[in-house]
């Protein structure tokens, strides 16, 4: 139960922990000053997110996310939901991709090397199906989130460990509904996978309760490094870097390591969501079905994608606020069966 657990656990910190969650881009855009609160609350929302989630993808056995949109959403919403989660991992990936080339620039790799690598590794793990996805992850998590707890922990210490919070203005706690809007989707799609691996109702809770409260602290003592460093966020594009100005070159090679594995793992998770959608219907093993979709993304990382970004996400914004609410609202209306087998 805890092996499983755990599994599940680095598997939904992998689809959460993005490139935008690793280099400070996303913390610092939702939270900031006056975010302790905003923050505490993202964990809460965050636990109730994906035990509701896996425990419909439990009761269900469900091996992608139909039957737990079905659940959530309704038949009628759930066409719609479906091709909005479709185009949403869709293209989220194609950027993942062409984020792999260019990080991998910093190492003078040529861009469409660094997108053939990170594409055949992609292809190489669904070899594995959901098992190579959830080995990768066990592997890569722990160590993408103790070299970046380290980075901020070494930065607390030479800054006096200054981390105090004022609980009496705490005005950002609205952030914490958006944000954890934000990674609704692909956590839908990415858990709506696993139903049927999932063996006892213990593994919810380790998975829940431990991504929840893993992704709360390491949230909480990265916003407070932001905060210290606040002044200088503005000057660079990834706001790691304005941490690691006084640090080694090596540091930065090594973070920019971490950031290459954020983005392969959220690549990873969107592919994953995808294929577990068309398997069915394609009956195509998951390492070809990856090889189809890489080559259809591949062109498409040439494109600027700004302007459909800028009317895609906040159209997304609005969907997921109601998925968020559809989830959170699940156990009252339903009257969520806590003792289901």
């Amino acid at each position: 139960m805890w092996k499983s657990g755990l599994k599940w656990m680095f598997l939904i910190i992998g689809t959460m922990i993005g490139a935008g969650y690793a280099s400070g881009r996303e913390l610092w855009q939702f939270f900031g000053y006056e975010s302790g609160l905003a923050i505490l609350l993202f964990s809460i929302l965050f636990f109730v997110c994906c035990y509701v989630v896996m425990s419909i993808s439990y009761q269900q056995k469900s091996e992608h996310y139909i039957p737990v949109l079905e659940k959530l959403m309704g038949k009628k919403l759930t066409g719609l939901y479906d091709g909005m989660i479709i185009l949403y991992l869709f293209s989220t990936t194609v950027i993942m991709i062409a984020g792999g080339g260019a990080t991998l620039e910093v190492l003078h790799v040529p861009y469409w090397y660094g997108v053939f690598i990170i594409s055949s590794l992609i292809v190489l793990l669904f070899i594995w199906g959901l098992n190579g996805m959830t080995s990768i992850n066990a592997m890569i998590i722990p160590l993408l989130i103790l070299f970046l707890v380290g980075t901020l922990l070494v930065f607390q210490w030479t800054n006096g460990f200054n981390m105090a919070s004022a609980w009496n203005k705490q005005g950002n706690w609205p952030s914490a509904f958006t944000f954890t809007a934000l990674n609704i989707l692909p956590l839908v799609a990415v858990i709506g996978a696993i139903g049927k691996k999932i063996n006892h109702k213990g593994e919810l809770w380790i998975a829940s309760l431990g991504s929840a409260a893993l992704l709360g602290t390491v949230s909480f003592l990265y916003n407070q490094s932001l905060i210290a460093v606040a002044q200088e966020v503005m000057l660079y594009e990834i706001p790691l870097f304005a941490i690691l100005k006084n640090y080694p070159y090596f540091m930065v090679l090594v973070m920019s390591g971490l950031l290459w594995a954020a983005i392969y793992t959220t690549a990873a998770s969107g592919i994953l969501g995808l294929c577990t959608r068309f398997q069915p219907v394609l009956k195509m093993p998951f390492w070809l079905l990856s090889l189809f979709f890489l080559i259809l993304m591949i062109p498409l990382t040439t494109f600027g994608f700004s302007k459909l970004i800028s009317i895609l996400y906040p159209l997304y914004g609005l969907m997921n606020l109601y998925i968020l609410a559809s989830i959170m609202l699940y156990p009252i209306v339903n009257r969520f069966d806590q003792t289901a087998a």
